[in-house]
């Protein structure tokens, strides 16, 4: 296994947990009761550490946070930070 077969696997795994986390925090929004939700900054937190695919495919497939101007514009912004900087490390390092 390369370096770069690694380095997907990674982003892949951040990914599919960042999707699950909204699909908890949708889940528990649903349910209501008093239970305690995800915070908005740590579902950008996550969003901003190469997981900002699994919070936008979250926000389209289980219509959660698309209400909030800030999620429609930030989460699109940070995907292609998230590409920048992955081209940025493909480039120096590999």
């Amino acid at each position: 296994m390369t370096t770069e077969h690694l380095f997907i696997g990674i982003l892949a795994a951040i990914n599919i947990f960042t999707f699950l986390v909204m699909a908890n925090d949708k889940r528990k929004s649903i349910r209501g009761g008093g239970t305690e939700r995800i915070s908005e900054g740590l579902i950008f937190f996550m969003a901003t550490i190469f997981g900002s695919v699994g919070v936008y495919a979250g926000m389209l497939l289980l219509r959660h946070k698309t209400r909030k101007w800030y999620f429609q514009v930030g989460i699109p912004l940070l995907i292609l930070q998230n590409l920048a900087t992955l081209y940025l490390i493909r480039e120096v390092l590999i």
